[in-house]
């Protein structure tokens, strides 16, 4: 019989692990070890822990060697399946043009190998290869050809960050312009439930306009809203309230090229404001930052929510624009980052 001294920090060492060690192999190993240690006979311990005498000394000869942590570790990596033999295929197919669904993938491997499996099996062999089940993202259909790549490094190392780094330092104001459309209408969203819930819709197709300019140091929105279109009247009006709001200061509005922003009354009421407009390269809304503020308000405010009447809306929008600065601080910390996404960066499919 395999004798073993064990101190009273290695009895509590295996009473704790048999119970909590995520691993159930794991946790069988320090049961039967603690079952040792209690001075329990091998029988009793083969019996209580439904293993033959191989595997009783096995464990045994694993504690000798390493103690706990030589019980803890796990070698077993499961048999080859026939599918990893065509596993560099299947990548490379998979890679070329992904698969919307399990049931895709499976149907692939079938016409491509003859090797039928479950559902189940293949998305653990999808998971083995690297693959995971990703939301699709989308860019500017003209915005990676070379040139406009190229423009879009330009104006961010050149323009955008220098006047960036000014207003971290408080020498300069810098906000983000845009314009965001909200139409009452239901917006599905997930929600953790016991059924499928559904929510009512209201009728209509009534536009809540917001042309909001982001702070980009402090995240505070100023906006200008109507119910009927944003005109380069409404974009002065906001330039208006931008003047007054930070007077005092050096002030760059960051914005896109829509008619109605860079047109000449824009161009004209801005440099009697002294405020420097600065436009952004053609198709490049991942650097205009208040482009994910809007889709923060529409999370907030609209997905899987009713209101039953228009003004209940439209306080929801502006209560949440008001107030996300403060209320919503840290989130906006982490969305508004200036880590601006590069398309040099992604992959593009053609599927």
């Amino acid at each position: 019989m395999i004798q073993i001294e064990f101190s009273p920090a290695e009895i509590d060492a295996l009473e704790y692990e048999r119970y909590h060690y995520p691993h159930p192999q794991v946790q069988r190993k320090m049961e039967v070890l603690y079952l040792k240690s209690q001075g329990v006979a091998h029988q009793d311990i083969r019996r209580i822990g439904r293993i033959c005498e191989t595997t009783l000394t096995t464990y045994l000869r694993q504690y000798q060697e390493g103690g706990v942590a030589r019980l803890k570790e796990q070698h077993y990596q499961g048999q080859a399946t026939a599918l990893q033999g065509h596993a560099t295929t299947l990548a490379a197919h998979f890679t070329a043009q992904p698969p919307a669904t399990s049931a895709e993938a499976r149907q692939v491997i079938i016409d491509l190998t003859g090797i039928e499996r479950s559902p189940t099996q293949v998305r653990a062999f999808l998971k083995r290869l690297g693959l995971r089940y990703r939301k699709v993202g989308y860019v500017p259909g003209k915005a990676t050809t070379p040139e406009k790549l190229a423009a879009q490094d330009t104006f961010q190392h050149q323009e955008l960050e220098p006047r960036l780094a000014e207003a971290q330092a408080g020498q300069r104001t810098v906000l983000f312009m845009d314009a965001a459309h909200f139409v009452q209408g239901a917006v599905l969203g997930m929600l953790w439930c016991f059924v499928r819930l559904f929510i009512a819709s209201p009728s209509g197709r009534r536009r809540f306009n917001v042309l909001g300019a982001l702070n980009a140091v402090t995240k505070e929105v100023l906006t200008f809203t109507n119910e009927t279109y944003i005109t380069a009247e409404s974009v002065c009006q906001l330039l208006t309230q931008i003047a007054a709001h930070y007077a005092g200061t050096a002030i760059t509005v960051v914005l896109d090229n829509a008619r109605y922003q860079h047109c000449a009354l824009v161009l004209s009421h801005a440099a009697t404001l002294q405020i420097e407009l600065l436009f952004l390269p053609a198709y490049s809304p991942h650097l205009n930052l208040i482009e994910r503020y809007w889709r923060f308000v529409r999370k907030q405010c609209l997905y899987s929510k009713y209101y039953p009447d228009f003004t209940g809306f439209k306080q929801a929008i502006t209560d949440c624009i008001q107030t996300a600065h403060t209320k919503h601080h840290q989130d906006l910390e982490t969305l508004l980052t200036w880590n601006f996404q590069s398309f040099r960066k992604v992959q593009i499919s053609a599927v």
